[in-house]
């Protein structure tokens, strides 16, 4: 028998397993139910958008991810930043903050300022924001298993600048399950970091009505090797563990779920990623309206920043990454994201340059006001190959989930290193499918260019930084009362010891500019430290 043209076809396989046919109709989507799963803007499900009008009546909010060296380095590039036409800030901090220590540790050395800014006391965090009125700029805090710290020097800065806490927006990134899966930034145990979250959505929801204390970060994991699919179903779990521990407190579900966000990756399939978005919007409301019985449409949305994703990038042929950077940005446009935070060109070699920062911010803008993002709601909606698609996303997404309940849930199966094996294995096979060709990659493995020359502006550790934000730190520490410090870090340790809310205590230390490694410390020696499964 002779094989017809459609036989001879390359076969294409999304890298979430999902094989796509050459040409789709309307037979792809005959057992569609119109209104029941794609919906109406602004309506349950969700899949085509959270808001009505969406871009039509305001643009996403952009932000850049800026944070380097010192404080006072850090508030110029934020001034900057905002000049330009930004309309948020996204903060990055350095390793050392990131693991509760302070700049003069031993264990800090050569990494103070290297990759963030370094934020010791409460005196940083005031230099970092000075002229920045919070309160008219909502803040992203990139900080995990010291999150109640920063959340609590960010409060006291606010009382500083005169603005109530109910007025205060932002976000804490604030997921260690994450941590443990995707970046090795954890301190403290499984069980007692979620308490930590659990302690911080309470306070929030009591007193902080407009901060996000959490955003769960998909990304990461994606970043870590994860499927498209692997990157939704594992967040969607991780978001699940943490609803449960607040729900163990008392509070109501349409109390606190309307402040839960996500932090997604773009890079890979376009039409994957857009149907990965719009499986997800309609797979949460499901989730948070039949699983934990929301009454409020406004707790059921997923709200969500979505950007490039740096694993995207290349090291080779460099400047091959802002054309990268502005597809991925096209996704996040078509893909429903509140907020959009590009990589820029450079960073897969280092921090952002200011020239490269630009770069991005300058594509987010040129997608808002001059290519028609904005015009209409979902243009893609009511394509045969999206729809169909997206409902594979769904389907996909769910069987993955539902290998993680089977296990016992999200907590069981990261203590067990499950989750963490199945990334490293997905990362591996990713990995070997770029290296044969079957995973086509610009400028790696087809079109490569031999003695290639790069002009990228590198940004050096300085060391000079380092010993002047230790000086900084050595002249709070001896201008600061001893015995305040020691007074509320004892109260601190009698709350993480008998169970009370830790919010009040470190709101208390910071005040008194009790170091983030001081107050980190305390809870070391109440909760201990994570040692990661053996066998990973």
């Amino acid at each position: 028998m002779k094989k017809s043209k459609s036989d001879e076809l390359k076969d294409v396989v999304l890298e979430s397993g999902i094989k796509v046919k050459s040409v789709y109709g309307p037979d792809d989507v005959k057992d569609l139910d119109p209104d029941q799963e794609i919906g109406q803007p602004g309506e349950y499900p969700f899949t085509r958008g959270i808001h009505p009008f969406m871009y039509r009546k305001r643009p996403w909010t952009m932000r850049q991810y800026s944070g380097f060296g010192t404080a006072r380095e850090t508030n110029q590039r934020f001034k900057w930043l905002l000049e330009q036409g930004q309309t948020a800030l996204n903060v990055a901090f350095d390793l050392p903050t990131q693991l509760g220590l302070d700049s003069d540790d031993p264990f800090a050395e050569e990494e103070v300022g290297r990759v963030g800014m370094a934020i010791d006391t409460l005196k940083d965090l005031e230099d970092a924001f000075a002229g920045i009125p919070i309160d008219r700029i909502s803040t992203s805090l990139t900080i995990n298993p010291v999150a109640s710290v920063m959340l609590a020097m960010y409060l006291a800065l606010a009382e500083q600048q005169g603005i109530p806490w109910d007025q205060v927006r932002g976000t804490t990134q604030n997921d260690i399950l994450k941590e443990y899966i995707g970046r090795g930034t954890w301190i403290f145990p499984v069980k007692p970091s979620i308490r930590l979250i659990g302690d911080m959505v309470e306070f929030c929801s009591r007193n902080v009505p407009k901060f996000n204390p959490f955003s769960v970060c998909g990304y990461h994991i994606r970043e870590s090797g994860a499927t498209p699919v692997q990157e939704m179903a594992y967040a969607f779990e991780i978001a699940i563990t943490y609803i449960e521990e607040v729900l163990s407190r008392g509070i109501a579900i349409d109390d606190f779920a309307g402040r839960i966000a996500f932090n997604f990756d773009i890079h890979g399939n376009l039409w994957e990623q857009v149907a990965k978005f719009r499986a997800g919007r309609k797979l949460w409301a499901k989730i948070i309206k039949e699983r934990f019985g929301a009454g409020s449409p406004r707790s059921m949305v997923l709200r969500m920043i979505a950007g490039g994703g740096g694993g995207g990038l290349t090291i080779q042929q460099p400047e091959n990454n802002i054309v990268r950077g502005a597809y991925y940005a096209l996704i996040s446009a078509l893909s429903g994201t509140q907020t959009m935070a590009l990589c820029s060109f450079d960073e897969a070699y280092t921090i952002p340059s200011k020239r490269a920062a630009l770069l991005s911010l300058r594509t987010m803008q040129i997608l808002a006001d001059e290519m028609g993002l904005t015009d209409t709601v979902d243009p893609l909606g009511g394509s045969y190959y999206i729809e169909w698609l997206t409902k594979e996303m769904e389907r996909k997404i769910t069987e993955c989930m539902e290998d993680v309940e089977k296990m016992g849930g999200m907590i069981e199966a990261v203590e067990s290193g499950y989750i963490q094996r199945e990334v490293s294995r997905q990362a591996y096979i990713r990995t070997k499918r770029i290296e044969s060709g079957e995973i086509v990659k610009v400028g790696v493995n087809k079109y490569v260019m031999e003695d290639e020359k790069t002009d990228i502006e590198f940004h050096p550790f300085n060391q000079k930084v380092a010993e002047e934000q230790k000086k900084r730190l050595d002249e709070v520490k001896r201008q600061r009362d001893g015995e305040n410090v020691k007074k509320a870090l004892a109260g601190l340790e009698k709350a993480a010891r008998t169970g009370e809310n830790v919010m009040p205590p470190i709101l208390e230390a910071v005040k008194c500019y009790a170091t983030l490694g001081e107050i980190t410390k305390v809870f070391k020696e109440v909760f201990g430290e994570f040692k990661e499964p053996i066998g990973l």
